[in-house]
């Protein structure tokens, strides 16, 4: 997966796309009183329901490094229970591609309800190895070749490769929706960050 800093817009692809994806990433803060977070439940954690598990739902706790998959219907618990409240929540919206062997999504991000470009994000998958370690060195070779074709192309920005230590999530080599969950908060932190340090300039 890439992040691309916003400014600049994504290459053209010579194949037209598969259809529109658009994920929601949320970062959800506890109203519980104090003493019911020691040793009971994360202050925060994100939450994201992915187009391909429609009736799952994803939690990340990454102070823990924790991903968990729930029922779709976890979220209208936790609003019922108002255990949980929305801090921050970014849209990715955009366009999915088949690349021979590549399924390419490209998209932007946007917070909710706003159209402040936060960046573009470019997620690979290669279809058909589910393993990461024997799908790294293909993967690796693609992204040297976009990075190319952006360089050609002279389009500002440019792409940061992200790839979160899944093992400190308890997850194998063999790619998982977990995975993806794991990766888009990656690229939510990332973005943050990168908002935060761009503000101190300022």
């Amino acid at each position: 997966m890439g992040l691309r800093k916003a400014g600049g817009k994504p290459p053209s692809l010579s194949t037209n796309p598969c259809f529109e994806f658009a994920y929601v990433l949320c970062e959800c803060v506890c109203m519980l009183p104090e003493q019911a977070l020691v040793g009971e439940y994360p202050r925060d954690f994100l939450g994201i329901a992915l187009p391909e598990q429609p009736n799952k739902y994803y939690l990340i706790i990454r102070p823990l490094r924790i991903v968990l998959e729930a029922d779709s219907t976890i979220t209208m618990i936790m609003e019922k229970l108002q255990s949980y409240k929305q801090r921050v929540s970014l849209n990715f919206e955009g366009f999915q591609y088949q690349l021979g062997d590549f399924q390419v999504r490209v998209g932007k991000v946007l917070p909710a309800h706003t159209d402040n470009l936060r960046g573009i994000v470019m997620e690979v998958e290669y279809l058909p190895i589910s393993s990461m370690e024997k799908a790294r060195q293909i993967m690796e070779e693609f992204m040297t070749i976009w990075d190319q074709a952006v360089t050609k192309r002279g389009i500002p920005g440019h792409f940061v490769h992200m790839e979160p230590n899944f093992g400190e999530y308890g997850l194998g080599d063999q790619y998982t929706s977990q995975h993806t969950a794991v990766q888009y908060a990656a690229v939510m932190a990332q973005l943050i960050a990168t908002v935060q340090a761009a503000q101190g300039r300022n």
